[in-house]
């Protein structure tokens, strides 16, 4: 086994790329269960309600970055220690450009997801209604159209448009409503009576006075549903440089619908290029594809109605395509590599991204959470720490460490979201002796995702101490899964099974240790941490842990790879969806161009981290501290 190697990894800089011409996790459960946390889907830490907010730093320039790297997690503080391969690691270029990472999802019926259709279904009562009616395009006026898509972009948003209803029939005034709605998305309409006259006045929906002193004369109606139709509109959705969350509370806005009205079955990264099945409640397709003439960004087809939502963590996985540019290894050095990949696979750790960027490591919140000791709990999340932050947070985790008058520290948060606005804001409410309570304003999957943190850096550290000792075969004493249950293999039993059948539990009160020394080694690090391994039920029910298992070794299937060189590096290397909906050009590759790049393919299962599989390629950390302190000049 090869230690853990720190090899050079160039932070990523800047991508452009439009999506069209206009503009640019687990929650506990009574049973244990095998791990269904994912970097790029399965059920995510954030999966019920709209999470709290993050204070960003990623418009802070290149030296506050580093500055507030310099105090943050490498990847043996989280217990990323062992490869699994000997092969001499080589340095490489990773999301230089975020169209360098390209995932699809692979649905539950196993297909890979993609978008290459934008046209709209016709069921047979559309195609009756569309027959006896004017179609919607004839009902407004290319007047009457530029000046709804001014207000429509932006251009006069307190603004409102009033279309006189000069054939005063429900029917005419119910096409003109949907025409509006359709054609410019972002818009509401309400009926307006005036002098004796009806008006149809469009309004943007981000504005607060369109509509001020307007009496509605009607009350507003349902949307007529085809009975025969599904109440789901599933769809595609093709994004770029944005996350899950992001684009839905989007899609929520330009649809005045609550988010939690769409489905999805996991989250996706925000640098990449990411292609997703979603479903929306009673949102018809014709209305979804309008949003495509508006976003940036996002694109939305392949269009069908079904009966049911989608639920997290029913896909199979999702299929990654990666470019690692500027490579310095041999095409000796990548064979093996990529072979080793394919073959053996790779150590299941939990990514960096599970443990967070700042100070203060998101398993120490965990861990104090899991002691009951909640002055700790708001100490951590609220205390001045070293490391550039936005200056409003400095200013407020100041004023906290000064006078502990939540109210007071909550006056300098511009954005009462974050995290430390809403534990502030729950501490106002309910006071610093009931902190319990107040931490439970922050919303419960943010919560959790503190414990899910400890839980991911104590199995991190027990898989690195276990293959130190056993290396990458089965022993006596191992855990494997049968069915949903896990069994303690016998010396005679070890012989017949692999490494990729072996399990390691995350701590909970309904799991089972290996019978070997590292079994013990689970109760010391939690003893040390002043945890009770045989009393992992909390008070508060949301923060009893019943664990799960999770496979120590993973191999990925489709694996593919060429070596490709190029002399442009502002160039895509990836042809997209989008672009081959485009008919764009694949992209062209020299044979003596000057640089060098890595293109792999691979596929992965829920709960497995595309990150840790190309460290184990490259041989690198993956820490943005380390990434930071090794290019510096990248940064800057």
């Amino acid at each position: 086994m090869a230690e853990s190697e720190t090899m050079s990894l160039p932070v990523q800089t800047g991508d452009k790329r439009g999506c069209s011409e206009d503009k640019d996790e687990d929650v506990p459960s009574k049973k244990p269960k095998v791990e269904s946390d994912h970097e790029n889907g399965g059920a995510p830490d954030l999966n019920e309600e709209e999470p709290a907010e993050e204070a960003s730093e990623e418009d802070d320039d290149g030296d506050t970055f580093a500055d507030m790297m310099k105090h943050g997690l490498t990847e043996t503080d989280v217990g990323i220690l062992k490869y699994v391969s000997d092969h001499e690691g080589f340095s490489g270029i990773l999301k230089e450009r975020y169209s360098d990472f390209v995932v699809h999802e692979i649905n539950k019926q196993g297909k890979t997801v993609h978008l290459d259709d934008l046209s709209i279904p016709v069921d047979s009562e559309q195609a009756s209604e569309t027959e006896q009616l004017p179609k919607e395009s004839d009902v407004l006026t290319e007047e009457q159209k530029k000046q709804l898509g001014e207000l429509q972009l932006f251009k006069n948003k307190e603004g409102n448009v009033a279309i006189e209803v000069m054939d005063d029939t429900k029917e005419k005034r119910t096409l003109v409503h949907k025409a509006i709605k359709t054609q410019f998305p972002g818009l509401e309409t309400k009926t307006e009576e005036k002098d004796g006259r009806k008006f149809i006045v469009a309004y943007h929906a981000a504005g607060k006075k369109a509509l001020a002193g307007i009496v509605a004369t009607e009350a507003p109606r349902k949307h007529f549903w085809p009975k025969n139709r599904g109440s789901y509109c599933h769809f595609t959705l093709y994004k770029e440089n944005k996350d899950t969350m992001d684009a839905i509370n989007v899609l929520s806005k330009f649809l005045r619908l609550r988010p939690n009205m769409f489905s999805y079955m996991g989250t996706k990264d925000k640098r990449a290029i990411t292609v997703q099945e979603i479903a929306v409640l009673k949102i018809t397709a014709e209305r979804l594809a309008h949003l495509n003439k508006c976003l940036m960004n996002l694109k939305l087809g392949n269009f069908c109605y079904k009966n049911h939502p989608l639920k997290l963590g029913e896909l199979q996985g999702n299929h990654f395509t990666v470019v690692i540019r500027n490579i310095s290894g041999t095409s000796e050095q990548v064979h093996q590599a990529m072979t080793s990949l394919k073959t053996t696979g790779f150590i299941n750790y939990f990514g960096m991204q599970r443990f967070g960027t700042t100070a203060v490591p998101t398993q120490h919140v965990g861990r104090a959470i899991l002691r009951n000791d909640w002055n700790e709990v708001v100490d951590l999340i609220l205390k001045p720490r070293p490391g550039a932050e936005k200056e409003f947070l400095v200013r407020c985790r100041e004023e906290w460490a000064k006078s502990q008058d939540p109210e007071a520290a909550l006056k300098k948060l511009p954005n009462k979201r974050c995290v430390e606005g809403q534990l502030l804001r729950g501490l106002s409410m309910y006071g610093k002796k009931n902190i319990v309570t107040a931490f439970g304003l922050i919303p419960r999957n943010s919560r959790l995702m503190y414990i899910h943190s400890y839980q991911s850096v104590v199995w991190n550290t027990m898989v690195s101490r276990r293959i130190d000792s056993f290396g990458l075969k089965a022993v006596e004493g191992d855990l494997v899964l049968r069915g949903t249950a896990a069994h303690v293999l016998s010396a005679e039993e070890a012989e017949t099974h692999t490494i990729h059948d072996i399990v390691m539990p995350l701590p909970g009160f309904d799991v089972i240790y290996p019978s070997h020394h590292i079994g013990e080694g689970y109760r010391e690090m939690l003893t040390a941490d002043g945890l009770d391994i045989d009393n992992m039920r909390h008070k508060v029910k949301d923060y009893s842990l019943a664990g799960a298992y999770r496979r120590v070794v993973i191999r990925p299937t489709d694996v593919s790879w060429e070596v490709i060189h190029y002399d442009d590096p502002r160039i895509s290397l990836v042809h997209t969806d989008f672009e081959k909906l485009e008919n764009k050009p694949a992209p062209v590759f020299i044979k003596d161009g000057k640089y060098r790049a890595l293109r792999m393919e691979f596929s992965l299962p829920p709960s497995t981290y595309a990150t840790m599989a190309i460290r184990e390629v490259l041989k690198l950390d993956t820490s943005i501290k380390k990434q930071t302190q090794l290019n510096t000049t990248w940064l800057n």
